[in-house]
């Protein structure tokens, strides 16, 4: 038990709180350096990709889930139990302490660092009475007994410090509450397509742990136009400088659609669920023929961006050709001259688009029961049989009589970031609550002031006046010398004692 209560000690410590809640910003780095699955699932599968050796060590070590991980629960869990470990008993300490009178003046004010004294031939009592009275105008807790005054302010400071901590616990709770019961899911949507806000239509969906399926909201939209803007010219040529999706809503099925603009800071917000707008890029649109000249193939291929230029890799499959068909390619904005390190863009926008595409023929790899990336072309059964650039409207015959492609155009594509987290308000509040109680605490000092008379035996008072701050308080001198200088009025000083 002895150990039990020095362990409970430790960790309810505000030295272990601190180092808890640095940890727990230590362990947020990750999240910003490596791709997270909640958000950027193709840059997590695309990073694995490029990094066979180091991508599954940093799996495993949950870098792609940090904070869904156990070490990072662990942290939290941690930090929250320290927090109320150590605040919970000072609020309630705090609230007694409130109501209690200031303390009683101490014997000798002289050693108080603040301290002023003089002799007057006015009566102790009438100056007691008179000096609690102004005490009390200036908002000071005051107590007055026979020949002593106390009075205390600054009592907000230490409420300020506890709102931040209280405040800390809050946005703990709700950002727990909010994953537990909410979900977080991703998503790809091709214009004039649309989405129904169903698990299936997700291509990435991560529930909490209390979430149930039923609650999600049966709204859908369809994205009707996506448009986005980069500067041209200057030294920040190509900079993003406007996105926008442009999709028609529909509350339930039964509703008719209403227009919504959804931008970057501009989000959709229905039925308690949020729809942000985090990505776009380019959809090719292909058509395929076999060698007999049926259409095995129309639709326009999501294709990712690689750089900040916006080059693109994708891929199409027709598994229903004999033998089956992949192609693979880039798809190129605006397309440059130079050739030396492969086919680039060099600006975002489409000025001058081709594809670049090379086709194979072989085993797709599909009936294997193992599932496939629709981002990825598996050639490890397949041949190439051709290389091949197009711009809209060509067509290639593929080698060997295998079919022909045509390259009739492209779309945009815009992805969301869909998520209902019931915990942000309460998170939201208890922050503005936090940077209040931190002003507070930062900002009000905590003093406390005592005037004493003590009757002489040639009938004069001694009277003093001194001060004393629980803080680093500079002005603390003047403000017992204004102090005096006030109480001087009723009892004026008849002799300099120092």
């Amino acid at each position: 038990m002895a150990w039990l209560r020095w362990i409970w000690r430790q960790l309810t410590s505000m030295r272990i709180a601190l180092i808890l809640l640095f940890l727990l910003a230590l362990a947020s780095v990750p999240g910003s350096l490596f791709p997270q699955r909640g958000t950027s699932p193709f840059k997590v599968s695309q990073y694995l990709r490029d990094h066979p050796f180091a991508g599954p060590i940093l799996d495993k070590l949950s870098m792609f889930d940090v904070f869904a991980s156990p070490w990072f629960a662990a942290i939290y869990l941690l930090l929250f139990i320290s927090l109320a470990g150590c605040v919970l008993p000072r609020a309630l300490e705090h609230a007694k302490e409130v109501f209690r009178k200031p303390p009683a003046a101490p014997r000798n004010l002289s050693r108080l660092p603040a301290h002023v004294q003089w002799i007057s031939i006015v009566s102790a009592e009438q100056v007691v009475q008179t000096t609690a009275q102004e005490w009390k105008k200036s908002r000071w807790r005051v107590r007055a007994e026979g020949e002593w005054v106390a009075a205390e302010k600054g009592y907000s400071r230490e409420t300020g410090n506890l709102f931040f901590h209280l405040s800390l616990l809050v946005v703990l709770v709700a950002v727990g509450f909010g994953g537990a019961v909410g979900f977080k899911g991703t998503v790809i949507v091709r214009e004039g397509s649309g989405f129904a806000n169903n698990v299936t239509q997700y291509d990435t969906f991560s529930p909490g742990r209390m979430f149930n399926l039923e609650n999600l909201a049966p709204f859908s939209f369809k994205l009707k136009d996506f448009v986005a803007k980069y500067q041209i010219g200057g030294t920040q040529n190509g900079a993003a400088r406007e996105f926008r999706a442009d999709v028609a809503v529909r509350d339930v099925p039964t509703s008719a659609p209403r227009p919504v603009r959804i931008e970057v800071n501009e989000p959709l917000r229905i039925a308690g669920t949020t729809v942000y707008l985090v990505g776009h890029g380019y959809a090719p649109t292909f058509t395929l023929w076999d060698a007999r000249g049926n259409l095995v193939w129309k639709d326009s291929a999501i294709f990712l961006p690689q750089d900040g230029n916006f080059t693109s890799t994708g891929v199409v499959k027709a598994p229903d050709t004999v033998p089956q068909i992949g192609l693979q390619g880039f798809f190129v904005p605006t397309v440059t001259t130079d050739f030396s390190g492969g086919p680039q863009s060099v600006f975002p926008d489409a000025n001058n688009p081709q594809v670049f595409m090379s086709a194979w023929v072989g085993d797709l790899g599909l009936d294997n029961g193992i599932a496939q990336s629709v981002y990825k072309l598996e050639t490890a059964k397949m041949t190439r049989i051709g290389i091949e650039e197009l711009k809209p409207g060509e067509s290639w015959k593929l080698p060997k009589g295998h079919g022909t492609l045509e390259f009739s155009g492209f779309k945009e594509w815009a992805s969301f970031s869909i998520t209902q987290d019931p915990g942000k308000g309460w998170a939201l509040g208890a922050s503005i609550l936090a940077i209040i109680g931190l002003s507070l605490s930062l900002l009000i000092p905590r003093r406390r002031m005592w005037l004493r008379a003590t009757p002489q035996d040639d009938g004069s008072t001694l009277f003093e006046v001194a001060g004393l701050s629980k803080t680093e308080a500079p002005g603390l001198l003047d403000q017992v010398s204004k102090f005096a200088e006030r109480i001087q009025q009723h009892a004026p000083e008849v002799v300099d004692v120092d």
